[in-house]
C-alpha cells in the first residue's frame, strides 16, 4: 500500500535515555513521542521489539513474536504500585551515551523479579483477569517461556545441548520440567504480560497524537530460539545434531566482501507451504497487531534466499534458492486486506524482487548513503526515484551516521555529494542531506535520529560485519531541543511532509 506524504525518525527504544541504564518503554519514551509532534513529524521507526540473544541483537533474537523485556519501565511499574522508591536506592552510575547491557542486567532483573511477586502476592482481581486474557490470547507464549525457563536453569545453553529428551520435547520430560520450573514459567508469562501493557500503553498515545510506528521483522529467527525448538519442521536443520544444515546469509555486497553468513537455519518451504504458511500468517498478524506497519528485513528472501551449507565460515560458498513469498503474501492479504508492509529491497535486487515488491503495492527503500558511489543512473540518487511509492532514508541502523560517513569518504568522493547537493561547503553535512531526502517526491522521508543531532560515527547503532559491541547507542535528554525541532518543522512545511 502507498503511504502518504510525510515524515520521521529512525529510533530503537534501547537507545532512548533513563536512568536504569537502557532505553524503556517510561516517561522518556512518551517526552520522544511529544518531541516528535513538536517537530510536526508523523512516522516513529523502530527496531524488532524482540528479546534480543547472542549479541544483544534485536535481530538475533529468543522469540520471533514475544516482546522484548529490558523495555520494561521500572519508573511505570512504580506507578502500578508493583515497586517503590525505595526499590531504586542504590541505583547504579550507569553510562549516560551507552548500554552497558551487563551492569543493566545485574541491577534491572532483580526489580523486575520483586515487581513479579508483588504482582503475583497482591495483583488486583482486574489485574489477574487481564493477565489472564493475556496469556489465553498468545499462541506462541506457553513454548516461548517454557523455552526461557529452561534456559535459565541451563545457565543459557542453547537448546539443541539440552538433555535430548527436552531438546527433542518428548512429551513426559516436558510435563516433568513444567511442574519443576512452574514459577519461573509464570515469572517469564508476567514479564510478556507487562511488556505488552506497556507497549499498547505506548503506542495509543502515539496513534492519539498522530504518529504511526512502524515495525521491523527480521526475515530469519535465530537458531537459539523457541521458535526453532518449537517448530523444527520449519526449518532445514541436521536430524542429528539439531544444527543448521543450511545457514542464511547474503554473497559479498557493500557491507562485507566475503558476504555475510548470519548462521540463522533457512526456511524449510516445502513444509511451511504444506501447512498452509500458518507459523509465518501467526508472525506477521502478531508483529502487525503491535505496530501501523511492518518493514520486512532482508525482503529479497521471499523471492529467493541464499543457502550455505554447514561447515562454511564465510558465505562465499552458497546458492540462490527460490522461495514462494508470493503464495504466502496471497495467503496473508487473502486474510488481513490491504497490507502494511515496506520491503526491505536493498542489496542484489532482481527484477523477480521488484516484481514481487510492486505486485503488492509495498513501497521500497532508497539510501542516500549509497547514492553517490556510481554515476548519475544511481537508483538511490533522488532524481531517479521515478514512483514516489518509497522511503528514502539518509541511512539505516546498519548504515554510519551520515557525519561519520562524510568524513570517511575520500576528499573527491565528498566533492561528488556536495556538487550533487549544489553546495559550496560541508558545514551542516547531516542537514544537507536531510534537507535533500525531504525534497525528494518519495512519498516518506525517515532520519536515523543521530543524523539530526550531527554525530560521528561513534553513535552508529550496528556494524554489520561485527558480532558484538552493537546496538548500545543512547542519547541524552538535552539532544530533545527546540534547535533540532526548529530544523525539522522548516523542512516538513517547505517540503510538504507535515
Amino acid at each position: 500500500m502507498a503511504f502518504d506524504r510525510s515524515s520521521g525518525l529512525l529510533l530503537h527504544p534501547t537507545s532512548f535515555p533513563s536512568r536504569f541504564g537502557v532505553g524503556d518503554l517510561g516517561p522518556e519514551a512518551y517526552q520522544f513521542i511529544d518531541f516528535l509532534v513538536a517537530a510536526k513529524q508523523r512516522i516513529w521507526q523502530i527496531l524488532p521489539l524482540t528479546p534480543p540473544g547472542f549479541g544483544n541483537s534485536p535481530y538475533l533474537a529468543y522469540s520471533a513474536e514475544a516482546g522484548n523485556p529490558w523495555l520494561i519501565s521500572p519508573d511505570r511499574l512504580c506507578e502500578a504500585g508493583l515497586l517503590s522508591p525505595e526499590d531504586f536506592v542504590g541505583l547504579p552510575d550507569f553510562p549516560l551515551d551507552y548500554v552497558d547491557f551487563d551492569r543493566v542486567g545485574e541491577f534491572k532483573f532483580p526489580l523486575l523479579r520483586k515487581a513479579f511477586d508483588n504482582f503475583k502476592a497482591h495483583a488486583s482481581e482486574e489485574n489477574r483477569q487481564a493477565f489472564d486474557q493475556f496469556c489465553q490470547g498468545k499462541i506462541w507464549l506457553d513454548d516461548f517461556v517454557l523455552f526461557m525457563a529452561i534456559k535459565h536453569v541451563r545457565d543459557g545453553a542453547s537448546w539443541h545441548t539440552w538433555e535430548p529428551e527436552l531438546a527433542q520435547r518428548k512429551p513426559d520430560a516436558m510435563a516433568k520440567i513444567r511442574e519443576e520450573l512452574a514459577d519461573d514459567i509464570f515469572y517469564q508469562k508476567y514479564l510478556q504480560f507487562e511488556f505488552d501493557r506497556q507497549w499498547h500503553d505506548l503506542k495509543r498515545y502515539a496513534n492519539e497524537r498522530n504518529i504511526e510506528i512502524i515495525g521491523d521483522l527480521p526475515f530469519y529467527v535465530a537458531h537459539d530460539s523457541a521458535d526453532v525448538w518449537a517448530h523444527p519442521k520449519n526449518f532445514c536443520l541436521d536430524e542429528k545434531t539439531g544444527e543448521p544444515a543450511m545457514m542464511a546469509g547474503v554473497p559479498p555486497d557493500y557491507f562485507s566482501e566475503t558476504g555475510q553468513l548470519w548462521g540463522n537455519p533457512v526456511y524449510n518451504w516445502e513444509y511451511l507451504k504444506k501447512h498452509g504458511f500458518r507459523w509465518w500468517l501467526q508472525r506477521l498478524q502478531a508483529e502487525l497487531g503491535r505496530v501501523d506497519a511492518l518493514r520486512i528485513d532482508h525482503f529479497r528472501g521471499l523471492s529467493a534466499y541464499w543457502a550455505v551449507e554447514q561447515g562454511e565460515t564465510t558465505a562465499m560458498n552458497g546458492e540462490w534458492v527460490d522461495a514462494p513469498g508470493e503464495e504466502m503474501l496471497d495467503a496473508l492479504r487473502d486474510r488481513m486486506g490491504e497490507l502494511p508492509i515496506v520491503a526491505e529491497d536493498l542489496g542484489i535486487i532482481t527484477p523477480d524482487v521488484e516484481a514481487l515488491r510492486d505486485r503488492f503495492g509495498f513501497p521500497g527503500m532508497k539510501i542516500l548513503h549509497f547514492a553517490f558511489d556510481s554515476g548519475a543512473g544511481n537508483p538511490y540518487l533522488t532524481h531517479n526515484y521515478g514512483n514516489p511509492n518509497c522511503i528514502v532514508y539518509t541511512g539505516t541502523h546498519d548504515n554510519n551516521t551520515t557525519v561519520g560517513w562524510f568524513e570517511a569518504r575520500a576528499e573527491e568522493d565528498r566533492w561528488r555529494v556536495l556538487t550533487y547537493m549544489g553546495s559550496m561547503s560541508p558545514d551542516n553535512i547531516h542537514w544537507q542531506l536531510i534537507r535533500l531526502a525531504f525534497s525528494s517526491v518519495a512519498n516518506q522521508a525517515i532520519v536515523p535520529f543521530q543524523d539530526t543531532l550531527g554525530l560521528g560515527g561513534n553513535a552508529r547503532m550496528n556494524t554489520p560485519s561485527e558480532a558484538e559491541g552493537n546496538w548500545t547507542w543512547r542519547y541524552r535528554a538535552e539532544a530533545l531541543s527546540d534547535s533540532v525541532i526548529h530544523q525539522l518543522v522548516s523542512l516538513t512545511e517547505l517540503y510538504g511532509r507535515g
